[in-house]
């Protein structure tokens, strides 16, 4: 599979129709396939920090969730195919687990965030079995306290009903980390840190309108309706000005 290394990130140069296949082929293969989907604040934390970025780069498909790594690769004459969404590909996810009537365990969000996913999850995916869901207030490898009771009764619980597929909510960087810890000992074909994906199944929060989608700018609705996120999203113009004036940004 073709990659290329943005600030030392790899992401891997698919297509979502790509990234698709390669799920499809990760459930038929032994052990447990993560899957990292990194955007422009992720790459620059990941820049800064080796740890998170060896975390990154250990996954098994890493895909670009960020309009702003598809405008460098252009610019740097490298080009990835498309920008592929951590909520895209989870849906084209739930689409391959119902006709495959696969299991599936959601970890994160707010208290009754996964409960009503679950649920939303089950009217439009009838075939799909819904194993087990959990908050992601406990603590854990996440908070820096491995092995903590409250994880290990969570890993228990993923143990015993073996789901085929893990969505873990728990937002960068926790839960990239609590993957990372604790995949060894996951019964499981693939999991995939997708942020706030539980949040729009379940209804809590509307996904940006498609246009904003289709134009790679989710970010500034985000902003419009959360104006607090300003300081995060400032990594965007930060990372573009790094990328227009530094040297070896892609490999």
């Amino acid at each position: 599979m073709e990659s290329i290394k943005i600030f030392g990130v790899r992401v891997d140069n698919v297509s979502l129709d790509e990234a698709t296949n390669k799920i499809e082929a990760f459930l038929k293969d032994e052990g447990l396939k993560t899957i990292y989907t990194p955007n422009t604040e992720i790459v620059m934390a990941c820049k800064e920090n080796k740890k998170l970025r060896n975390i990154v780069n250990s996954g098994d498909l890493i895909v670009p969730d960020g309009i702003g790594l598809i405008y460098a690769s252009n610019i740097k004459k490298k080009p990835l195919k498309e920008r592929v969404t951590g909520f895209d590909l989870s849906m084209k996810i739930l689409e391959i687990a119902n006709r495959g009537g696969y299991s599936l365990y959601l970890l994160g969000g707010k208290e009754g965030v996964a409960k009503k996913a679950s649920e939303k999850i089950k009217e439009k995916y009838p075939n799909i079995k819904v194993v087990g869901y959990h908050n992601g207030y406990f603590k854990g490898s996440h908070l820096g306290e491995k092995d903590h009771p409250e994880e290990i009764a969570i890993i228990d619980e993923i143990c015993g009903k073996k789901p085929d597929i893990i969505f873990v909510g728990l937002g960068f960087p926790k839960q990239e980390i609590w993957i990372y810890e604790n995949k060894g000992r996951l019964p499981s074909k693939i999991i995939i840190g997708n942020g706030g994906t539980m949040d729009v199944l379940s209804g809590n929060t509307k996904r940006a309108p498609e246009i904003f989608q289709k134009l790679g700018l989710e970010w500034f609705y985000r902003l419009i309706k959360e104006p607090s996120r300003i300081k995060r999203q400032l990594v965007l113009p930060k990372f573009m000005i790094h990328v227009l004036f530094s040297k070896d940004v892609i490999e």
